[in-house]
């Protein structure tokens, strides 16, 4: 097989890959926050419950998106090695295994999680919501294969530099969510089950598009034939290995969101949880272009590492954390510096009107959240572009699962700052976290140069 310019680029040109494939991915990224608020706004012109309702849900609906992304990440991270090793073949045959495993565990994902949702809601404190909090996330939950499929065909996609495949259907279902949900809440009058539909609907349409392009026009670096398929357990295994920590990761993840609305039930009731969920969309939007960053990463890491190039590793990581930390930056000083007319957009409507001073406490706290991001993220996508999922799993777990939950109780409860102690708290365990991550990938790096000295 002949190389293409843009698999060229992502072994050759580590800054130049990292450019071109960040920037598609943060466009994209972007329009889905962008549609994850628009999508609240929406919500809270129907008032506080309705927008605490989705707010219940949201976690569960992000567990699955990160299961799906986690996938994604173990199937890229595996054919950027073999792609970085000159072994197209099995790279090939590593994309097919990716879509058989997302199709299989797309369905196994959705009955499960059918199964037990109400008895989870009502766990996580949706009691005073439930009726609402049911409408919405049973038709969200059900629709997960709109998540799934397209979340491994893009990350297919990306492992051979076919960025814009791989992000513009993104971009497409954050505009048509953006386009049906005032139509399916308002003017079909669905209220929060119309946001529901709209979300789903949206995903389901571009994932067409990405099948059409793959297994129709079949024009990609990458063939995807499933009647080529040659079954190889290890190469399952290889993907799980990064993929089940990385969807572990947002499960992780997904879990503290869960305490910390429950727990803001607790001090300030359901509120508190419309305050958090309004505030974290906003955050999220600066979320967008550290993880467009980190997905390039680990693109340009995988073929690195499949190429033994501790250079171009080095950059990846280097060059991505410099990118990060000025995005990082100026997006925090933005939200903190317009805290205020940012809160008015949750608190428009005469019911919402209660939120706006404590979606404005809350955005200047969260925000710096953000600052301290890009050590976090750059380090956990190095180690799954290694291959060394549970590595990035096991700083996930420390850094969220551990540190966050202790210094939210300790600021919220012990210290008795309530809610605003879960937002210091939350801010206050991903500083140290993510520090902790980026000083143990440089001793790691440093401890295997072997490898890369043997290749």
């Amino acid at each position: 097989m002949e190389k293409t310019e843009e698999i060229d680029l992502i072994v050759n040109h580590p800054k130049k890959a990292i450019n071109k494939l960040a920037v598609p991915i943060i466009i994209s990224n972007l329009f889905m926050m962008l549609n994850n608020i628009i999508d609240g706004i929406w919500v809270s012109g129907l008032g506080p419950n309705p927008l605490a309702a989705v707010g219940f849900v949201t976690p569960l609906f992000l567990a699955m998106v990160g299961f799906a992304n986690g996938l994604g990440a173990g199937g890229n991270s595996l054919i950027a090695r073999y792609i970085g090793a000159e072994d197209y073949p099995n790279a090939e045959n590593s994309a097919i295994h990716s879509m058989i495993l997302s199709i299989v565990i797309s369905v196994i994902a959705t009955i499960s999680m059918l199964l037990i949702l109400k008895p989870l809601l009502l766990l996580m404190g949706a009691g005073e919501v439930i009726a609402e909090t049911m409408a919405y996330g049973t038709i969200v939950i059900g629709g997960v294969f709109s998540i799934f499929i397209p979340a491994m065909m893009a990350a297919i996609f990306r492992s051979e530099g076919e960025i814009k495949r791989a992000s513009y259907p993104l971009l497409f279902t954050a505009v048509i969510n953006m386009i049906l949900d005032p139509i399916f809440i308002y003017v079909l009058d669905l209220g929060v089950m119309g946001a529901a539909i709209a979300t789903v609907l949206a995903g389901a349409l571009p994932m067409l598009l990405m099948m059409y392009w793959m297994f129709y026009l079949r024009d990609s670096f990458i063939k995807v034939n499933f009647r080529q398929y040659k079954r190889d357990l290890g190469i399952y295994k290889d993907i799980l290995v990064v993929g089940i920590p990385a969807s572990l990761e947002q499960f992780i993840l997904s879990f503290v969101s869960i305490l910390m609305n429950y727990w803001l039930t607790l001090l300030s009731g359901t509120i508190a949880v419309a305050i958090y969920t309004a505030t974290w969309r906003l955050v999220a939007m600066g979320m967008a272009p550290l993880f467009g960053i980190g997905m390039a990463a680990l693109t340009v890491g995988g073929a690195a590492y499949g190429a033994r190039n501790l250079t171009n590793l080095k950059t990846a990581l280097n060059y991505g954390l410099k990118l990060g930390l000025i995005s990082s930056t100026i997006i925090c000083t933005f939200l903190y510096l317009f805290a205020e007319p940012l809160s008015f957009i949750f608190s428009y409507s005469a019911s919402a009107s209660v939120l706006s001073s404590g979606v404005v406490d809350c955005i200047r706290i969260l925000c710096f959240f953000l600052l301290f991001m890009p050590f976090g993220i750059l380090a956990g996508n190095l180690f799954q572009a290694m291959g060394k999922g549970t590595i990035s799993l096991a700083l996930t777990f420390l850094r969220a699962f551990l540190l966050e939950i202790i210094f939210a109780a300790l600021f919220a409860f012990v210290f008795g700052l309530a809610d605003i102690g879960i937002y210091l708290g939350t801010v206050t365990g991903m500083a140290l976290g993510a520090v902790i991550s980026f000083i143990y990938i440089n001793y790691y790096l440093k401890k295997h140069e072997d490898y890369f000295i043997k290749g």
